[in-house]
């Protein structure tokens, strides 16, 4: 659902794009494939731009931020978050941003080591991290006596956004022969984002009657007051820190320096 301003506008419009492949799945499938080779460029778990140093370039204008609460990306939890150390936190698997950002939060800002389990919620678990529709479903049913949106989390401490996903591109697809079809679909992205902002409503209608959600229409129209998709200055050093906290805790090999597409 957070990628709806994306690529609303391209439904029904595939044919005009005959030179673009569109791939369908989830985060992780979409990192896998930008680190394997099979796709050029995705809205992307931001922590993939860092995970294969030196083979991608970010579009300068567009990611997936918050406004402070970003209310998909939570952690859900039967005790307060400062009682977390040796309980057990079970992980998504749909999104190592996520993952990682959750684990800088609670070692660095609190000072915790719970034990990480991969896999499904079962009852036995102290707390679980859901992120997207699950986390929005999970908002509703009230299940645990706590939760915390990760976006607040990270704001009230480093005081700038969260930038959860970029728009990370392989320098494979910087060659002559594809940069022209490269720059005018990520013009035709920024303009479906436009559209998006302008009619949010009606851009809506067209992406739930494709991929409908098992949510409230308010609740989903409410949660794109809090998504935020320009990549301004203030959200490019909060991905510069998450890249500094992530290395220094071993999560990723180094820092990258952010690079970004040129003439976009």
């Amino acid at each position: 659902m957070v990628c709806a301003p994306f690529f609303h506008d391209f439904l029904g419009r595939e044919s005009e794009f005959s030179d673009v492949e569109f791939v369908d799945g989830a985060p992780s499938a979409h990192c896998a494939g930008l680190k394997e080779g099979s796709i050029h460029l995705s809205p992307a778990s931001s922590i993939t731009f860092a995970q294969k140093p030196d083979a991608f370039v970010l579009a300068p204008d567009i990611c997936t931020s918050c406004s402070f609460e970003v209310r998909s990306v939570k952690l859900f939890s039967k005790v307060p978050i400062e009682e977390l150390s040796h309980k057990t936190v079970c992980l998504t698997a749909q999104s190592m941003t996520s993952i990682n950002l959750l684990k800088i939060l609670l070692q660095e800002r609190f000072g915790l080591s719970p034990e990480y389990k991969a896999g499904s919620y079962d009852a036995g678990d102290t707390a679980c991290l859901l992120i997207g529709d699950q986390a929005l479903e999970e908002n509703e049913r009230h299940r645990f006596a706590y939760d915390y949106d990760l976006g607040a989390l990270w704001q009230d401490w480093q005081h700038v956004p969260f930038v959860f996903g970029a728009w990370i591109i392989a320098k494979s697809a910087l060659k002559p022969d594809l940069e022209q079809t490269l720059f005018r679909y990520l013009q035709a992205t920024r303009d479906s984002v436009e559209k998006f902002r302008e009619n949010p409503i009606r851009s809506l209608d067209r992406w739930l009657e494709r991929y409908p959600v098992d949510l409230p229409r308010s609740i989903v129209e409410n949660y794109y007051s809090a998504i935020d998709y320009r990549f301004t200055d203030d959200r490019k050093r909060s991905l510069s820190l998450f890249f500094e906290h992530a290395a220094a805790l071993g999560l990723i090999e180094k820092a990258p320096k952010l690079e970004f597409l040129e003439n976009p």
